[in-house]
């Protein structure tokens, strides 16, 4: 099966070429492709992938909440399906007012729901536990039935003190995430 890895930054990339590289014998057929961030990027190369079965968002997940209270499974650097998608803050459009987006899950991963939104969201009305990003929501919407997100968390909102995102999230590996792909 061909399997194409779309991420929405170069650094998520390379984690999830480290990953592929450390799996020596893959089930399937894989091909990264970076999308760049944000829902029109998402949805200009998502409508000009090359020939795949299956297509998985795979990125970085900024979740609600303290690490410390919640639970384990969604510690610094696990992955996650994200199997609701609603939109926030857009105005006119192809995604104006769209309502929520729901499948079934395809691993055997924790299912989260995922905000999407390219405005200020005041995370402390969120409940704890929900994933805000800006592709998850465009992605949902134009994929194929067997298509999926899985988010790999990186950070969580609101934060506590000011962060280098980039600096945060060296030390996470997407190995358990890949992994968890390759099983299909």
């Amino acid at each position: 099966m061909k399997i194409i890895l779309l991420t929405p930054m170069d650094i998520e990339r390379e984690k999830v070429l480290s990953a592929l590289s450390r799996i020596p014998n893959p089930k399937h057929e894989y091909e990264v492709v970076v999308s760049g961030i944000g829902r029109e990027s998402t949805a200009k190369t998502f409508m000009h992938l090359p020939a795949h079965d299956v297509c998985v968002l795979m990125g970085f997940a900024a979740v609600v909440g303290k690490e410390s209270s919640l639970p384990e499974y969604l510690g610094l650097g696990k992955p996650i399906e994200i199997t609701t998608a609603s939109l926030y803050g857009y105005e006119g459009g192809l995604f104006e007012n769209g309502k929520p987006i729901q499948v079934e899950p395809q691993l055997q991963l924790p299912c989260l729901s995922s905000l999407t939104s390219d405005k200020f969201v005041r995370t402390t009305d969120l409940a704890a536990g929900t994933v805000v990003n800006m592709e998850d929501y465009t992605f949902m919407y134009l994929k194929k039935p067997q298509d999926f997100i899985v988010r790999i968390v990186s950070d969580f909102l609101p934060h506590e003190r000011d962060i280098d995102f980039f600096e945060e999230v060296k030390g996470i590996d997407f190995l358990e995430g890949v992994l968890a792909v390759d099983v299909l």
